[in-house]
């Protein structure tokens, strides 16, 4: 049963988590090119890089799940790196909620307002983007060499 469930833990942070931190990347920097391109067509875009940010952060709740039961299947969940796994995974999740989503409904409004985007707006973003991205990669490492795991790290 834990082989199961750390294959589904591992599925479900690769489908949900990856097209969440590839579409934020993706999306101040298409946010500022919109007035330069064709207007409809890159609104357009940015709109569907935030919609898969929001539909692919709902489908992310179940891996934190998947990984909770997984470590109780495991029987590791005392482990100091789970449980700096497990700050770190609602740290991004809450500047996701807090910072990332609202921020990219911010400059879509003032897109479909046809306004310009402040510059700085979308490098506060890209910033916030930023530490979420770093902060899912540190639990993948954690996830991966697990300090005192039996993988040889």
């Amino acid at each position: 049963m834990t082989k199961i469930l750390l294959t589904l833990h591992v599925l479900a942070a690769i489908v949900a988590v990856g097209p969440v931190t590839v579409a934020a990347s993706m999306f101040p920097p298409a946010a500022r090119r919109v007035p330069a391109t064709d207007g409809a067509v890159a609104v357009g875009t940015v709109r569907l890089l935030h919609r898969i940010c929001r539909v692919y952060a709902t489908i992310g709740v179940s891996v934190p799940v998947l990984g909770l039961a997984t470590a109780l299947a495991m029987g590791v969940l005392g482990s100091g790196w789970l449980i700096t796994s497990i700050a770190l995974t609602a740290a991004a999740a809450g500047i996701l909620i807090a910072f990332v989503l609202p921020r990219q409904e911010e400059l879509l409004d003032q897109l479909g307002a046809e306004k310009a985007v402040e510059h700085a707006a979308t490098v506060r973003l890209a910033m916030f983007t930023g530490i979420f991205n770093l902060l899912w990669a540190t639990v993948t490492v954690l996830m991966i060499v697990r300090p005192g795991s039996t993988t040889g790290a």
